[in-house]
């Protein structure tokens, strides 16, 4: 049983809260209240909500480490409000997902374009050619899209699926969790060419391109 309230009656506070979790002790540690936890999650996430809250009495050290291992973090501490028991306040941000393709194009010598990108939420920094997904594209599909978009390149097509990886950022103060599709493929080593490269290179945050030789990417001290 879940018991989750829509916000604190603290007007200061703009999370939602999980008032209450109980699970029978019989069907203790079967992972049932981490799934629990999980689907409240996914819930206020797809409401936009950015964070999650939630109280455990001092004297309940079990509650805490159940809740700690689930990625709360404690923020504060009070009394709560019914008993003036005293309690740590835990906080989870629910980051936003999003989901992106990109593609590493390796020349004949193994060397990887990397494009150098800019944004005020991550910074500088090399990553693949490639971006969000559209609406009704799939990984592949918005792979292609990019690459195209961001090298002009119209003969090269995402190769085998390399892996898929999830990262955290922050953007506009909400924390977002990119799950990515990377693709490889090899192409001739060459310089991205286009008519309307410097536009879609503006609108990506784009400042230039390298094609990288895996001992310098590895020894590099740029945050790729």
């Amino acid at each position: 049983m879940a018991i989750t309230l829509a916000r604190h009656p603290d007007p200061a506070d703009p999370d939602p809260w999980i008032g209450l979790l109980m699970v029978d002790a019989a069907e203790h540690g079967q992972g049932h209240g981490r799934r629990i936890a999980e689907q409240i999650e996914e819930r206020f996430r797809a409401d936009g909500r950015t964070g999650l809250r939630l109280a455990v009495l001092d004297a309940n050290p079990k509650g805490l480490a159940f809740w700690t291992a689930l990625g709360y973090g404690v923020i504060g501490h009070r009394p709560d409000l019914q008993h003036g028991r005293p309690c740590s306040v835990l906080r989870k941000p629910l980051p936003r997902l999003r989901r992106a393709a990109r593609v590493a194009v390796v020349d004949p010598g193994g060397s990887v374009l990397l494009f150098r990108y800019v944004n005020p939420d991550v910074g500088p920094h090399w990553a693949l050619p490639g971006g969000g997904l559209e609406e009704g594209e799939t990984p592949r599909e918005a792979a292609l899209r990019e690459l195209r978009e961001e090298t002009g390149w119209s003969d090269l097509e995402p190769g085998p699926l390399l892996c898929t990886w999830e990262h955290d950022f922050a953007g506009s103060d909400i924390v977002i969790r990119q799950h990515e599709h990377i693709y490889v493929t090899p192409g001739p080593h060459r310089e991205p060419t286009g008519p309307d490269l410097a536009a879609a290179h503006a609108a990506d945050g784009i400042l230039g391109w390298r094609w990288w030789p895996r001992r310098e990417l590895h020894a590099s001290a740029e945050p790729v």
